[in-house]
């Protein structure tokens, strides 16, 4: 755990270093428009950096006791529900978010009857029942909590409509109770904001209903899993890997970074008439059976005893709290989780200061021309007559209009900007992925057999590639224009200008690849003959129409954004130069006038030089500070 504090004090002293940045730069007047807003990117991020562990497992796997016994021990005794059979009926969220008050927000499950996905509702508030937390009185939350574990009787027909029955899929005809009804859950999902340390600090935690329920819930499948950082998997070591197991971890899991394998419930392996070296020894075996049959290294799964683990840190037992080999896990969970995800947050950072020390050094570089020429051009006067004075106000007057004149046919590039920025918003707006929702959802509807329903699908990310194949195209095209009129700028005024920033918009393309491969993987192959699966895959549609809106949305933002800083170096290169013409004619125009202010104009000139490269020393020190900010490694940030 105590990683996750470093991570934090980590993230605070970079913010530290890069607010004080960003204090001096403005008032240096070296922050534009494109520099404002990345360094505003820069802070959002270490903000709002989440670090989310999903504990995902069959029923009865001691899951929801494995979060007890690693987040919540401190209260002194149950939390969250835990018991024999189904406890957590809905997915389950813990975190904290300082604006609202400790509550447990609860999504109905008359919800899935709208063709919303569960992330559409996060920001509505009104769609949620609140339901206060009371902190002083942990068996009160404990009674709260409970409401995750609600369970409501409906006719099947209502259960169909909200996808959860149908008579043809033999599992879930196998539901139906002898009073004709169809038990479903009362909520589709739970938010719990509570003040943890742990949570106070990024973490999210992920409760996951049993394994069926993953391959039934589209937001579990398509969103939260895949995206959270880590997952835990979790399995019973005396059953051992189960088919409904195997089928889930290669289906919605499978390996790789962050994901880890959990034999719960080692307890059971624990026999007083057999050595501990024995008992170890039937551990290690289930440990290497499980392992073997994930296909992953047998240190890549755990055996603990969550349960064991819980009531060694209440009791204040030790010796249960080692035995139960909790500790072990956590220190994996967290000793690899968090320097992962701090490497991925250095270098997005690092190249956020590179963009802005390299924008702020040709600033400053551009000042520092201007000084250097204005102070030959002054000392240029020393002995010169009235006559000579008069021919050089006369070139800067010249080189003025000149300049002018360039700046009347930057206003026709502007037009053609803004037409080519107009046929970029044409081609990833969200009116125009919203149409191809809609088209999708009625040829689906409009299918006569199931399995034609997914051919519109395949459409559907086929034209979502394409729109950002064409928008990349029209950026490139954007790009080239701007490039063309840097290069124009620079060469007709002897400007140092540096090429527009490139715009990629390849993590939406990955994105929406990783999203296919999940649909794929869930009804690619599979029959569709089944009403259910039909009736499945459009459930699924809404949450993969969704997680598309929502990336599209994402890329309008990084078009905008990056349309309105495009210009913004060139624009701040114009303004210096324009001011620094001005700066000319008027200090030629008062040598004119009167001679003998010429050593004065000189010696301010070789003052304001000496305080440009003071300029340069503090900004490179302040730099400095955040990039070493940013390379300090936890260890690091621990031993200091």
């Amino acid at each position: 755990m105590q990683d996750l504090q470093q991570y934090a004090n980590w993230r605070a002293q970079v913010a530290q270093a890069l607010e004080q940045y960003r204090g001096w730069a403005h008032g240096a007047e070296l922050l534009d428009g494109a520099a404002e807003q990345r360094v505003a990117r820069a802070l959002a991020r270490l903000r709002d950096d989440r670090l989310s562990v999903a504990f995902v497992a069959e029923f009865s796997r001691g899951k929801s006791e494995l979060i007890n016994a690693i987040f919540f021990a401190d209260y002194g005794q149950r939390i969250v529900p835990s018991s024999p059979g189904r406890t957590t009926m809905c997915p389950t969220e813990f975190a904290w978010d300082a604006a609202l008050a400790p509550c447990i927000r609860l999504l109905p499950i008359e919800t899935r009857a709208e063709r919303l996905a569960t992330g559409d509702y996060r920001d509505a508030a009104d769609a949620w029942t609140v339901l206060p937390l009371d902190l002083s009185a942990p068996e009160h939350m404990h009674d709260t909590f409970l409401q995750v574990s609600l369970t409501r009787r409906v006719t099947p027909a209502e259960a169909q409509r909200y996808g959860l029955y149908d008579p043809d899929d033999p599992d879930l005809a196998a539901t139906l109770g002898a009073d004709g009804l169809v038990e479903i859950p009362r909520w589709r999902h739970a938010l719990i904001n509570v003040p943890h340390p742990l949570l106070k600090q990024g973490l999210v935690i992920l409760d996951t209903p049993g394994l069926n329920a993953i391959g039934t819930e589209p937001e579990l499948t398509l969103n939260l899993i895949p995206n959270a950082h880590a997952v835990l998997f979790i399995l019973a070591a005396e059953t051992g890997v189960t088919k409904s197991d195997i089928d889930v971890w290669r289906t919605h899991i499978g390996g790789g970074a962050g994901r880890i394998v959990v034999l719960n419930k080692i307890d059971a392996l624990w026999d007083e008439l057999r050595t501990p070296q024995d008992n170890d020894a039937a551990i290690a075996r289930q440990q290497h059976d499980a392992a073997r049959l994930l296909g992953v290294a047998d240190a890549q799964v755990f055996p603990v005893s969550a349960q064991k683990a819980l009531v060694g840190k209440i009791t204040g037992d030790l010796g249960l709290f080692e035995k139960s080999r909790v500790g072990a896990l956590e220190a994996a969970l967290f000793h690899e989780l968090i320097p992962a995800r701090q490497d991925i947050l250095r270098r997005q950072l690092q190249d956020d200061l590179a963009s802005l020390t390299g924008a702020q050094s040709a600033l400053l570089a551009a000042r520092g021309r201007d000084l250097v020429e204005q102070l030959q051009e002054l000392q240029s006067l020393r002995g010169k007559n009235q006559g000579v004075i008069a021919h050089m106000m006369r070139r800067v007057e010249m080189e003025k209009k000149e300049f002018d004149a360039s700046l009347f046919k930057l206003q026709g590039t502007r037009a053609v900007f803004t037409t080519l920025s107009t046929e970029l918003y044409s081609i990833i707006g969200m009116d125009v992925v919203q149409d191809r929702v809609d088209a999708v959802r009625a040829a689906m509807e409009a299918a006569r057999f199931s399995t034609g329903m997914r051919a519109p699908v395949r459409t559907f990310f086929d034209q979502a590639r394409a729109s950002l194949d064409a928008a990349e195209a029209k950026i490139a095209e954007i790009a080239a224009m701007m490039e063309t009129m840097v290069r124009r700028f620079s060469t007709e005024h002897g400007l140092a200008l540096a090429l527009p920033a490139a715009l990629s918009l390849e993590r939406y393309r990955r994105e929406i690849a990783a999203i296919e491969a999940i649909y794929m993987k869930q009804f690619g192959t599979a029959t569709l003959l089944i009403t259910s699966r039909g009736t499945l895959l459009e459930r699924f549609f809404d949450t993969i129409a969704s997680r598309i809106k929502f990336a599209f949305r994402e890329a309008n933002g990084d078009a905008e954004a990056w349309l309105k800083v495009i210009m913004a170096p060139l624009e701040a290169q114009i303004r210096q130069h324009r001011d620094q013409l001005r700066h000319r004619q008027a200090s030629i125009q008062r040598i004119l006038d009167a001679t003998d202010s010429l050593e004065q104009k000189i010696a301010a000139f070789e003052a304001a030089q000496h305080d440009l490269e003071q300029v340069k020393a503090r900004l490179a020190s302040l730099s400095g500070v955040v990039a070493e900010a940013l390379r300090t490694d936890l260890p690091e940030l621990k031993a200091a």
